[in-house]
């Protein structure tokens, strides 16, 4: 079942169901699916959705870490429930542990040695780790062993 499908069949179990705040989720992704697929991408590729819904993802949790700064309780709770429910469409993600053990391997097999090779690394273990660790994560423990 592609994520189109599934949202659209969780979007009406959400109907019947009342559930108004996870309606709301769903329907954003399914715009914002909506919106790849007018872009010219008839067909939108699983690591096109991938990124998407992790975009998404991130935008909610920043949004709730700014209305928590301004006290904004409310609102946080509800980019916190969003972003919980965006989260359930995304694959596990890795462990730190996981994440260093990959980066050791690439490291090895390139020879970096140095800060000055983190681009190289980087570049070599995004591939490996798309969707499955946050960007910012893997270059901080990148930036950590090269040092």
């Amino acid at each position: 079942m592609s994520l189109s499908e599934k949202i659209n069949s969780d979007i009406k179990n959400a109907m019947l169901s009342k559930e108004k705040d996870k309606l709301e989720a769903l329907r954003a992704i399914k715009a914002a699916l909506l919106l790849e697929q007018t872009k010219g991408n008839a067909d939108v590729s699983e690591a096109a959705e991938l990124k998407m819904l992790q975009k998404m993802y991130k935008q909610r949790l920043e949004a709730a870490e700014i209305y928590k700064q301004q006290g904004r309780n409310d609102l946080e709770a509800a980019e916190l429930f969003q972003a919980q429910v965006i989260k359930t469409y995304l694959p596990e993600q890795m462990g730190e542990e996981q994440i260093k053990t990959i980066v050791k391997q690439t490291i090895e097999q390139l020879g970096a040695k140095s800060a000055a090779d983190t681009g190289k690394v980087m570049s070599a273990v995004m591939p490996k780790l798309q969707g499955q660790a946050d960007g910012k994560l893997i270059s901080q423990i990148v930036k950590e062993l090269l040092s």
